[in-house]
């Protein structure tokens, strides 16, 4: 699909990357790795053609259409959610004026006989096919499916997109994009805005329905689930590995070391060269072979070894007094704006030592019961702070506090103390702000630049409580790295509010889920809580109690009345056959989408053909297909959503 041949990049006359070839194919899934500035989002820009290369060619064929997601972008905010989603389908809307405009002329015009009169016939019919073929009939339904996956309520598509913050108007251009279904997607860093239940609805989106993908992400859990095929920059060149990323880490292992025993033998090689050549430089009797191993030596081509630190570069937070045995203890706590509820009744209690995750779908409350912590926003209820409590917090709005004239090393010079101040060029290194990079005015570095920075001024600080707030969404992977076995290291208490799967786990011992205006906890991981969020609406049924009785009647009587519990066993025996049946239901559904969708690729595929293009028959077996596949697609919806309300409601 996109051929890539022979390209170079300089910047300053000095090579980002040289003599990049690579082709791009239908389908391929493609995580695009390296360390930051190697020149990944560079490389995203070139193949989206925003940016020209100092030389080489991308080729691609003259249909191919290519959707791009930047990090950062200009956003508009003159519709509805729902308005500007549409957009993704102008070329519906003008193919639809288009056959009103004909529909019309057909309708006005007399010339029933004339060869004019049947041309415009045969292109109304020609046009109505494409339109019916494209889903012109159905596309609210396919942004309504989009939307939701991405996380707006039903109730947000009417409101306008200004009222929405920048993480949520960069959700309405990725479902745009999605929409428009390009043969070819690439993606910056995609997951910054998402929470977690909309990444993984991204992955699955992206796994079975995109067409090729290319995306750069820190996220590893994403990348991991999403790509197949990891294409790395290092030392201004490419490899290409056939492989997820975690298969392409073990690999890249392998070749480093093989690159590092040749060069080992290499370098050996030209010291034996270059003592020859100082040993015997002045005897006449061996002037030839002198001369031959100077122009040996300037022939040999010299192998680079891959760029990695291998720094064991380790965070330790200062030491903190010790704080008392329940840092932040929440008693009936609830927030409201004017009669929006964020949550109510919340009652948690944040013990010593805890380190806990505060997740859930974006705008259920987790930063704002953060801000409650912090005493930034009025609440109701109780909330109590224990004693000798430090808090050391990470917001993004932390970022804006630093001061603008100092550089960035001396930001971090002014906290750091002891031996930590040896260490303070490799911590920044760590950070992304190696050599000159250090030496920048704080006012001059962008928002993401400047919360790295924000995160490693609070790393240096002596605190017993750590309240951080998204705090991944500007790090790379070894940043991360970094700043996750500090945190596992860290003897105190922290609240992390996170989508980021990977970071979470092995940190995390208890997650406290945000949804419907509640907070439930639960014991465990990440992982544990995602795999048991799956069956935890079950249990619901084993706490209610039917309505007529009460606490005490639920214990059978002499007479052998059957007690209460033993109807919650019967009533959800037949509750789990009920889902098994909807289960069924939806898998079956399923298949035959998956298999509807390939049957109408082949089509797709002989259509493409010279004799296929001629072929009616085929667009008549293409219409039925796409008819039948949105029934199935609506039978598949409605038992989605009856299976939903059976685990919700029982």
């Amino acid at each position: 699909m996109i051929s890539v041949e022979g390209l170079k990049v300089e910047f300053n006359a000095t090579p980002l990357f040289e003599d990049v070839t690579y082709v791009i194919n239908k389908k391929d899934r493609i995580a695009l790795v390296g360390k930051n500035g190697a020149g990944k989002s560079t490389m995203l820009k070139i193949l989206a053609g925003l940016q020209q290369p100092t030389s080489g060619v991308v080729a691609l064929p003259k249909d191919t259409t290519i959707g791009y997601l930047p990090q950062v972008m200009v956003l508009a905010d003159k519709n509805t959610v729902m308005q500007e989603a549409e957009k993704a389908f102008e070329h519906i809307f003008d193919m639809q004026k288009e056959l009103e405009r004909m529909n019309q002329e057909l309708a006005e015009r007399t010339d029933y006989e004339s060869e004019d009169y049947h041309k415009l016939i045969d292109r109304f019919t020609h046009e109505n096919e494409r339109f019916l073929m494209m889903g012109g009939t159905n596309f609210h339904a396919e942004i309504e499916r989009t939307l939701v996956g991405l996380g707006f309520k039903r109730e947000d598509f009417d409101r306008p997109t200004s009222e929405f913050s920048g993480g949520w108007r960069m959700r309405i251009e990725l479902a745009k994009l999605l929409l428009r279904q390009p043969d070819v997607l690439l993606l910056d860093e995609p997951t910054n805005h998402l929470d977690i239940e909309s990444i993984q609805w991204l992955e699955t989106f992206l796994s079975t329905r995109a067409n090729a993908v290319v995306l750069v992400s820190h996220d590893r859990a994403f990348i991991n689930n999403v790509t197949t095929r990891t294409i790395e920059i290092s030392c201004g060149h490419i490899y290409d590995y056939k492989v997820s990323y975690d298969q392409y880490v073990i690999l890249r292992k392998e070749r480093r070391e093989q690159q590092l025993r040749a060069y080992e033998n290499q370098q050996k090689q030209i010291q034996d060269t270059e003592d020859f050549i100082e040993r015997f430089r002045y005897k006449a009797t061996k002037a030839v072979q002198v001369q031959s191993r100077i122009k040996q030596l300037e022939k040999i081509e010299r192998i680079e070894v891959d760029e990695e630190d291998n720094s064991a570069l380790r965070l330790k937070f200062p030491p903190a007094s010790r704080s008392g045995s329940y840092p932040v203890i929440c008693e009936d706590v609830q927030k409201k704006y004017g009669n929006h509820v964020v949550f109510h009744d919340v009652n948690l209690t944040i013990n010593r030592g805890d380190k806990v995750a505060f997740v859930g779908k974006n705008g259920e409350g987790k930063s704002t019961l953060v801000k409650c912590i912090m005493n930034e926003i009025d609440f109701d209820g109780k909330l109590l702070i224990g004693h000798n409590v430090q808090i050391g917090y990470f917001a993004q709005n932390q970022a804006q506090m630093l001061e603008g004239e100092l550089t960035v090393f001396d930001t971090i010079d002014r906290v750091a103390v002891g031996d930590i101040r040896n260490k303070i060029r490799d911590i920044l290194g760590a950070f992304m702000f190696g050599g000159e990079a250090s030496d920048k005015k704080v006012k001059v570095l962008s928002g993401g630049e400047r919360s790295r920075l924000a995160m490693i001024k609070l790393l240096l600080q002596p605190v017993n409580l750590l309240i951080l707030d998204e705090p991944t969404n500007h790090l790379d992977m070894r940043s991360k790295d970094v700043l996750k076995e500090a945190i596992r290291e860290f003897e105190g208490t922290v609240i992390l509010v996170s989508h980021d799967r990977d970071f979470l786990d092995g940190l995390a011992t208890k997650v406290y889920e945000f949804g419907s205006g509640l907070v439930k906890e639960h014991l465990g991981g990440i992982y544990e809580f995602l795999q048991r969020k799956k069956l935890e609406d079950l249990n619901e049924l084993q706490k209610s109690i039917p309505s007529g009785g009460s606490a005490t009647s639920t214990i059978a009587d002499s007479q052998g009345v059957v007690s209460d519990n033993k109807l919650s066993y019967e009533a959800q025996k037949e509750l789990n056959k009920k889902i098994k049946k909807m289960e069924k239901q939806v898998a079956d559904c399923e298949k035959a989408i998956e298999e509807l969708e390939s049957a109408i690729a082949i089509v797709e595929t002989k259509m493409g053909t010279v004799e296929g293009a001629s072929d009616m028959s085929l667009y008549e077996q293409h219409q039925k297909l796409k008819m039948q596949l949105d029934r199935t697609v609506e039978e598949w919806e409605q038992s989605s959503i009856e299976l939903d309300e059976i685990k919700t409601n029982g």
